[in-house]
């Protein structure tokens, strides 16, 4: 067990004085240790604070999250404060992580093999998830590979440690951050945590999750003997220069010690990249020049549509750029080498969604005022039920479609029923239209 709490003991709610029996010691840190503990019979999570750290700047911050409630249910947020007889400090309660999330660090070190798919979903749901922070007026201060979990199944996100989360502005507790996500003025001591600074620091844990390397670890890290406190600071805080920095190539990174970035890199389309040059170009001394949460959050989604797969299983993006330079050939699999071939896709608005046979339209691809909704699939792919080798999209909502096929013809396309991926072929999804490519 920890040190503060014992197995078996019983805490109480400060709200209506409700015991909380603690269960087993989940880990420690540097503010306090975690527990698994039941209340009315319900599994719950109880961090209580180390007695130096346990001041009353924390307790009156707690109070402040527990009376706003959660941004969003992917916040494990501070529920409600606790205390324990003959026991200092104070603890409180938030829900208990599911074992299906795992670390950042275990996806770096290759424990977990996530998909593309699954990393855009990571990706979007992480910039959503601090989107709606920071609509709140607060600012989460220390965002880094520590805090978050993720199912490697489907994507799915939580975010943890939510207890130093302040008012955008407001000096709160005493974490600036953690070394390798602070934004560069907050290592040089010109600035405090905010929203602008969170803006450098999802940038960087984007990086990783994509990248599985830090996008200031180059050269100039390879060659640094001791990371002490005065290496870190020229790293991170007056020397920063991006490793795939568009003119300066003085850190590059070094291969044969550092691959993750170079072969990383070349996998992703060229408007990802492009959001993660001026994240840690621009954007690493100017936070007006930062990535904004919104365009991480669209970037994620046209990423998740852009996947498709190669003949031998793995997945593969769609690059409109490279395709430019290219006269429209797709290029090699980045895993087998082999010529790629692109599926049939569907252009709606000005998105470009790839047809593969698992892939599902959601309402935001076909109504746009419903952006952002993955609440359930309106469309899907599927096979004809006597010819597999032909294919259609096939409707799941509740309203009829029309198609105009490529010959002229108009079809209705009723709920439940399919139209084939005829190249030219039109489907009017009432507040939108889209063209099939083949």
């Amino acid at each position: 067990m920890g040190q503060i709490l014992t197995q078996k003991q019983t805490v109480y709610t400060v709200s209506s004085n409700l015991p909380c029996v603690i269960e087993s010691d989940l880990g420690s840190g540097g503010q306090g240790e975690v527990y698994k503990a039941t209340i009315e019979g319900r599994p719950i999570a109880v961090k209580w604070w180390w007695p130096n750290k346990a001041n009353a700047i924390q307790r009156k911050a707690l109070e402040t999250l527990i009376k706003k409630a959660a941004p969003s249910p992917k916040f494990l947020w501070p529920i409600d404060l606790l205390s324990a007889p003959g026991v200092s400090g104070f603890g409180y309660l938030m829900a208990l992580r599911e074992p299906r999330y795992r670390s950042i660090p275990d996806w770096l070190s290759r424990r977990i093999t996530p998909s593309f798919q699954a990393l855009a979903i990571s990706g979007f749901q992480l910039a959503d998830s601090f989107i709606r922070l920071h609509a709140l007026g607060l600012c989460y201060k220390d965002i880094n590979y520590g805090n978050v979990f993720f199912d490697p199944t489907n994507g799915d996100i939580v975010i943890c440690d939510n207890d130093n989360v302040t008012v955008d502005g407001e000096r709160g507790g005493e974490e600036p951050g953690t070394p390798g996500f602070m934004a560069p003025e907050i290592v040089r001591g010109s600035a405090l945590p905010s929203s602008r600074t969170d803006l450098y620091s999802l940038a960087v844990l984007l990086f990783l999750l994509f990248m599985l390397h830090h996008p200031l670890h180059g050269k100039r890290e390879a060659e640094i003997k001791c990371l002490d406190d005065k290496a870190m600071g020229k790293l991170y805080g007056t020397e920063p220069v991006f490793i795939w920095h568009p003119t300066d190539m003085s850190n590059r990174p070094v291969r044969g010690y550092q691959d993750n970035a170079i072969v990383y890199w070349s996998i992703y389309p060229a408007f990802l990249r492009e959001l993660f040059t001026k994240a840690f170009t621009g954007g690493l001394f100017n936070p007006d020049e930062r990535i904004r949460e919104s365009e991480w959050r669209q970037a994620m989604v046209t990423l998740r549509d852009s996947i498709f797969y190669c003949s031998c299983g793995k997945m593969n993006f769609y690059d409109g750029e490279e395709l430019k330079r290219t006269g429209s050939v797709p290029g090699n699999c980045w895993a087998c080498k082999k010529q790629l071939k692109l599926p049939p896709r569907i252009r709606i608005d000005k998105n470009l969604i790839m047809l593969n046979h698992d892939t599902q339209l959601f309402p935001h691809h076909i109504d746009r005022d419903k952006m952002w909704d993955f609440s359930r699939p309106v469309a899907c792919i599927t096979k004809h039920p006597s010819n597999p080798k032909i294919w259609g999209i096939k409707n799941l909502t509740n309203e009829k479609w029309v198609a105009t096929l490529s010959d002229g013809t108009i079809k209705d396309v009723e709920p439940e029923r399919s139209v084939s991926l005829q190249a030219g072929a039109k489907l009017n999804f009432g507040k939108s239209e889209g063209e099939i490519r083949v």
